[in-house]
């Protein structure tokens, strides 16, 4: 699990050096003025193109051919590495669908506002999570009141 959130924070990381140029995000301007919708637009399309990427690669090996290890444990290991990485890209996918929906809600002027309160979101937890849609009490509301339930 904490290698899988790591790739994820990993490609993050590149998506934002990848778009890094001389803007960043401030609390100095107006809260998601055009500069900072646009910051996040094209920091959320390189986000997704890398992961897109990584996906075709991994078909691409995939169709490279079987796994042709002699030793049965070698092949067990390759085995185990191929499903982690196949629950990562499942993992990856819908996290495009969230990426989707975030471009979304750029389009249509809701980008960096809470969904339960209509509070901004703000600029750091933006970065740190750009697809976030609920400010930080939001979501760890929401976390107190699923753990509740799963414990009924």
């Amino acid at each position: 699990m904490a290698t899988v959130l790591g790739d994820e924070i990993d490609v993050l990381a590149k998506a934002k050096r990848a778009i890094a140029g001389d803007y960043a995000p401030s609390e100095a301007e107006p809260y998601m003025c055009e500069a900072q919708l646009d910051y996040y637009r094209r920091l959320l399309q390189e986000w997704k193109k890398l992961i897109v990427s990584a996906a075709q690669d991994t078909l691409q090996q995939l169709q490279d051919g079987p796994i042709r290890e002699p030793d049965l444990n070698d092949r067990a290991s390759s085995e185990t590495e191929w499903g982690i990485e196949l629950r990562t890209r499942d993992r990856q996918r819908k996290l495009i669908s969230k990426i989707d929906s975030a471009l979304r809600r750029i389009e249509e002027g809701e980008y960096g506002y809470c969904e339960v309160t209509g509070e901004p979101i703000g600029l750091g937890r933006l970065s740190a999570r750009p697809i976030a849609t609920m400010t930080v009490e939001a979501q760890q509301a929401h976390e107190r009141r699923e753990k509740i339930s799963r414990d009924d």
